[in-house]
């Protein structure tokens, strides 16, 4: 017999009986009993007992391999194979380098690797670290108080020193009332999410620093960012908000900028900021960290320096580690700003509250402040004087604005990674202490820091800072980097 004519015959007998198997099962007698007057199809037979099968089924134990203890072997193999994640990210080269490591004050002059150097590394802006009268006021406060407060402001750790610099730091500015928190940063990232709620809509400006970026992301508020210090890129931000969104009337607004940005040395220009905010209707939060003390002609910061008035703006937030020598932070403002954050404010209610003797040196240097306000015209000056003697140094540009305090020196070139561009200035930081004794420090980010501005060499001037400092500064800073660099 041919095969090639063998199979397909036999596929399509097999096919038949098939077919003839399933008519009989639908034409039988028996399906098409009557039980209980109802008539049983075919069909029904078929599906009633494909029911029985699948309830059989799901009524049977799912199958388990017999259980059987792992012998020693098998254990010391396992935990040889197994290797657990890691709880930090892989430390880099980088991670390693080892900071300098002060041995004296961080005055203008200070020990490092047991050398004197010229710090500019230091944001002791009216020069009162070490003041006198602020090392009387702490002596004081420490044989009084003792050093800690051991207690969160809401839980017996208020003492009365708190209140007192809380009312001196709000005559000082002319707010109703002002609040202290225990630390710098937790001021910006403690009081933003106090009041800024999911749902609401914050538009920020892409410089701000760390402590900002938190208190956002805290906030779980939308965020928008406007491009750096740039008042057509906010003004354009705020329609986009205002226009698209149909129930912006109903949402919390803010606009969050800083006074002199860390990340840039830039000042906001608080002026076009306020005729925005009324004109769109947001609320301003303004950080005074490298302010107070600092702008205006008595050191009262941004709204003095531009003539706003200060109930124009919403909240202020300010650290008091720069200008006053002193630690911690502070928020003023309305009585409301200020009583919301006494109960809803993490930093504030949950943080033990602010070493009393910090305190006292916060109010003795808003003392030294108003009593000598020399101190602001010569940082001034000092500030004017660093900023145009580093015009033209090779391979670097200044990004800051000449009043600022904060010098700012970025490079002209990128090299095309922000890894590189940090390790460049490095080199050039590291050169200018070896071999000049002039410490100054680069703008280093966290993996965290989501700030996307080019990194740079900051410089921190202060008011007690002579002519010769900041020369020595200036020429020594421009003789490192024409060795590095060439126009």
């Amino acid at each position: 017999m041919d095969l090639a004519n063998y199979v397909p015959s036999a596929f399509t007998g097999l096919m038949k009986n098939a077919s003839e198997l399933i008519t009989f099962a639908y034409d039988v007698p028996f399906a098409r009993a009557v039980v209980f007057g109802v008539p049983i199809g075919g069909h029904l037979f078929v599906e009633g007992l494909l029911l029985v099968v699948i309830i059989f089924l799901l009524s049977q134990k799912s199958y388990k391999p017999p259980k059987r203890p792992l012998t020693t072997k098998e254990i010391d193999e396992l935990c040889d194979e197994w290797v657990p994640e890691s709880l930090i990210p892989p430390v880099t080269e980088e991670m390693k380098k080892e900071v300098p490591v002060l041995l004296s004050a961080a005055g203008t002059h200070t020990i490092i690797n047991g050398k004197e150097v010229v710090n500019f590394a230091s944001a002791n802006y009216l020069g009162l670290m070490g003041h006198e009268k602020l090392l009387d006021s702490c002596t004081s406060s420490l044989e009084k108080y003792g050093v800690g407060s051991c207690g969160p402001r809401q839980f017996y750790g208020t003492i009365d020193v708190h209140l007192d610099c809380e009312t001196r730091i709000a005559e000082f500015l002319g707010t109703p009332d002002s609040i202290l928190y225990s630390y710098g940063l937790s001021t910006m990232f403690s009081a933003i999410p106090a009041f800024c709620k999911k749902g609401d809509i914050i538009v920020v400006d892409e410089g701000v620093h760390w402590g900002i970026q938190n208190g956002l992301y805290l906030s779980r508020s939308t965020i928008v960012y406007f491009k750096h210090n740039d008042m057509q890129s906010l003004q354009s931000t705020l329609v986009k908000v205002t226009q698209d969104n149909k129930r912006a009337k109903k949402l919390r607004r803010y606009i969050v900028v800083e006074a002199v940005y860390q990340n840039s040395g830039q000042i906001a220009p608080l002026d076009e900021i306020i005729q925005l905010k009324e004109k769109y209707k947001f609320r301003v939060l303004l950080d005074e960290s490298n302010s107070f003390g600092v702008l205006g002609k008595s050191g009262r910061g941004l709204t003095e320096h531009y003539d706003v008035p200060v109930d124009k703006i919403d909240i202020i937030t300010a650290a008091m580690g720069h200008a006053l020598a002193s630690e911690g932070g502070f928020c003023t403002g309305s009585h409301r700003v200020v009583d919301h954050q006494r109960l809803s404010s993490s930093g504030y209610v949950f943080s033990a509250s602010l070493p009393p003797y910090l305190a006292s040196a916060a109010i003795a240097a808003i003392d030294v402040i108003e009593e000598n306000p020399q101190l602001i015209t010569k940082l001034r000056d000092n500030s004017k004087l660093l900023s145009t003697g580093l015009l033209g140094i090779n391979g670097l540009e200044l990004a800051n604005d000449i009043m600022s305090p904060l010098v700012f020196l970025r490079l002209k070139n990128s090299t095309g990674s922000l890894k590189s561009d940090l390790q460049v200035l490095e080199d050039l930081a590291d050169r200018v202490l070896k071999e000049h004794s002039v410490f100054v420090t680069t703008s280093k980010r966290s993996f965290v820091d989501k700030c996307n501005l080019p990194v740079g060499i900051r410089i921190y001037v202060s008011a007690a800072h002579t002519e010769s400092d900041l020369q020595k500064a200036c020429e020594s800073l421009k003789s490192v980097a024409a060795s590095l660099f060439t126009d």
